[in-house]
């Protein structure tokens, strides 16, 4: 099967627009529901967990910044997959901000 760039592009650039909304505007949303209990709360916090996490370290030493404008197809994808997984509650945010954390150095 051959794919073609421009297609392979279209569906990269919507998985980072998934991302995108998932980071700035679903997660922060429910992070400040009264029933959630989320150890972060600001745009900028869900999409460093989700940047290390599947970059499995701090996500600048693995992709150039802008991150978003840089992901690749299967990071795009494994991105989406956690944001989702997280709003799920079958990710342990906690965990995850806590690798974050210590991989940075500021684990408490």
């Amino acid at each position: 099967m051959i794919v073609d760039s421009d297609t392979s592009n279209d569906v990269r650039d919507g998985l980072v627009r998934d991302y995108l909304h998932l980071t700035r505007e679903v997660m922060p949303h429910m992070s400040a529901l009264p029933e959630t209990d989320w150890p972060v709360v600001n745009d900028h916090c869900f999409q460093r967990i989700v940047l290390d996490t599947i970059s499995g370290g701090v996500w600048y030493d693995h992709i150039p910044r802008p991150a978003y404008k840089h992901l690749t197809m299967l990071q795009a994808e494994e991105a989406v997959a956690l944001c989702r997984a997280i709003t799920a509650g079958t990710a342990d945010l906690y965990a995850l901000n806590l690798q974050s954390l210590k991989w940075r150095g500021k684990a408490r």
